[in-house]
């Protein structure tokens, strides 16, 4: 099993930065892909960014360009950089984890309990 928890979220103004992170423990050596989901109230759960073991990244079109995702190996810990935030990006940030290794539509199997990003205009 692999658990992933979330840090980093809060409350920022709008154009205002918050730097999101995922530490993963328990059976780490399965994990490849990473990824960042968000839910807003009413919505349903999107892809933000994911990111394979060797570095390759995917984004959503709604963050490219804002968002940046990182991960390091060696401590077992996967970033998200929000920059230049929008109300629109206020949800509920979430970090998943699998052991298969790619950026677009994977079904992961690990998820963190989530953290709440608010951006007020």
């Amino acid at each position: 099993q692999v658990q992933l928890v979330e840090s980093g979220g809060g409350l920022v103004q709008a154009g205002g930065s918050l730097r999101l992170s995922c530490a993963a423990s328990g059976s780490i050596f399965s994990i490849n892909a990473m990824g960042w989901y968000r839910q807003a109230p009413g919505k349903q759960r999107e892809l933000v960014a994911a990111i394979t073991s060797g570095g390759s990244t995917n984004y959503a079109d709604s963050v490219k360009g804002r968002f940046t995702i990182s991960r390091d190996n060696a401590k077992n810990t996967v970033y998200l950089q929000m920059n230049s935030l929008k109300p629109e990006d206020a949800a509920v940030y979430y970090c998943a984890a699998d052991p298969n290794n790619g950026i677009s539509n994977i079904d992961y199997d690990y998820w963190g309990q989530g953290t709440q990003v608010t951006v007020f205009a």
